[in-house]
């Protein structure tokens, strides 16, 4: 699944349409029909955590990737669409993506303080969030995207190994100095992995993510799908705390 820091590249990507007109749009998304964006011209194109938000002038289109979902500019392939856009001089095409027409504004809808890539983001509200779920583990908080929008499981991964913090650790038993170091951790690592990734060198920077050795101790990883999410967890029962 595309994490937050992938999509504000596919959004920054995607810029030269704004000011683009649709002359013909398709698809079998289900619940949105495509044709409302024909002769539409896109305003602007935003992102929330793993949303991509393209915008025109009374509501926008939502696009999530989920696990599987893919794209292709100026090209296609060989599955059918789940939106296709086509411009007089260009083509945006999305596959197993999840399609939804949204038409309140976008501040409404959407807490920005939440995304881990938006100058509002707030550490504050975010402690807030997290202390109001005493009992969820922090392997499944780091992947809650009303907590940590944008979040997915290669920063759970690695922010963990970074600040020492073993995935099964209730919230309400994390230390607050910790818990602190966890969120300002989360937003560097979001912004590593964004220039990581518009580099090309994303994998030769991760430390724990599908890594077999723990790089401080030198013995193996262990491996296990943890908490309510059950994501693939990658973690080590020496350097990183279980405080209960």
């Amino acid at each position: 699944m595309p994490e937050g820091p992938s999509i504000k590249i596919l959004r920054e990507t995607l810029m030269p349409f704004i000011g683009a007109k649709i002359i013909d749009a398709d698809g079998y998304a289900k619940g949105f029909d495509p044709h409302v964006l024909k002769n539409q011209t896109i305003s602007d194109i935003k992102s929330w955590g793993k949303h991509l938000l393209i915008c025109f002038h009374d509501f926008a289109v939502r696009i999530h990737m989920g696990l599987f979902g893919s794209y292709r500019i100026n090209d296609r392939g060989k599955r059918n669409a789940s939106l296709h856009m086509q411009f007089e001089n260009g083509e945006i095409n999305f596959y197993i993506s999840n399609v939804k027409l949204i038409t309140e504004p976008l501040d409404k809808v959407y807490d920005w303080s939440a995304d881990l890539l938006s100058p509002e983001f707030d550490a504050r509200k975010t402690r807030e969030r997290l202390m109001a779920k005493p009992k969820m583990l922090i392997c499944d908080a780091l992947l809650n995207q009303d907590i940590f929008a944008g979040s997915g499981n290669i920063v759970k991964n690695e922010v963990l190994f970074r600040v020492k913090v073993h995935p099964l650790n209730a919230i309400e038993d994390i230390p607050t100095r910790k818990l602190n170091e966890l969120i300002k951790e989360t937003v560097n690592f979001c912004n590593d992995f964004y220039e990581w990734r518009k580099k090309g060198v994303l994998r030769k920077h991760l430390l724990a993510h599908e890594k077999a050795i723990c790089p401080r101790n030198h013995i193996p990883f262990q491996k296990a799908d943890l908490g309510k999410t059950k994501r693939h967890t990658y973690f080590c029962n020496v350097c990183q705390v279980l405080y209960k």
